[in-house]
C-alpha cells in the first residue's frame, strides 16, 4: 500500500475555486492510477475523478466534467483536484486513493489506499 495525504480543503462560497493535493509515500508512485472521492453527509462515498499513471489518461464524474481537473506530478509524488465554479452540492469530504489494479477507475474496490480526506464546504 502507499500513503496518502491530502490538503487544501476549507470554507469557501458558491463560485470559488479551491485546490486540493494529494501526497503519496510508499511504493513507487508512478505505478499506479489515482482517483479523487467524495462523501457528503449522510451519502455514499462518490467518484469525481482518476488519472492514468502516466497522466495521459483522466475521467470525470459527469457532474464535474468542466468544472473540476485532476492532474499529477510523478516528480513530486502529488496528485492535485482543481475545482472551480464550486456549488453547495460540492460539500464533502474529498479523498485520494491510488489504485493499482489498473481496473475501473470508478470503482471503489479497485483502489487499495485512502488517504485522510480533506473537508470541503462550499457555503454562502
Amino acid at each position: 500500500q502507499v500513503r496518502l495525504v491530502e490538503s487544501g480543503g476549507g470554507l469557501v462560497h458558491p463560485g470559488d475555486s479551491l485546490r486540493l493535493s494529494c501526497a503519496a509515500s510508499g511504493r513507487p508512485f508512478s505505478s499506479y492510477d489515482m482517483g479523487w472521492f467524495r462523501q457528503a453527509p449522510g451519502k455514499e462515498r462518490e467518484f469525481v475523478a482518476a488519472i492514468s499513471w502516466d497522466g495521459t489518461g483522466t475521467t470525470y464524474a459527469d457532474s464535474m466534467e468542466g468544472r473540476f481537473t485532476i492532474s499529477r506530478d510523478n516528480a513530486k509524488n502529488t496528485v492535485s483536484l482543481q475545482m472551480n465554479s464550486l456549488k453547495s452540492e460540492d460539500t464533502a469530504v474529498y479523498y485520494c486513493a491510488a489504485n493499482p489494479t489498473g481496473g475501473a477507475w470508478d470503482l471503489r474496490t479497485n483502489y487499495d489506499s485512502w488517504g485522510q480526506g480533506t473537508r470541503v464546504t462550499v457555503s454562502s
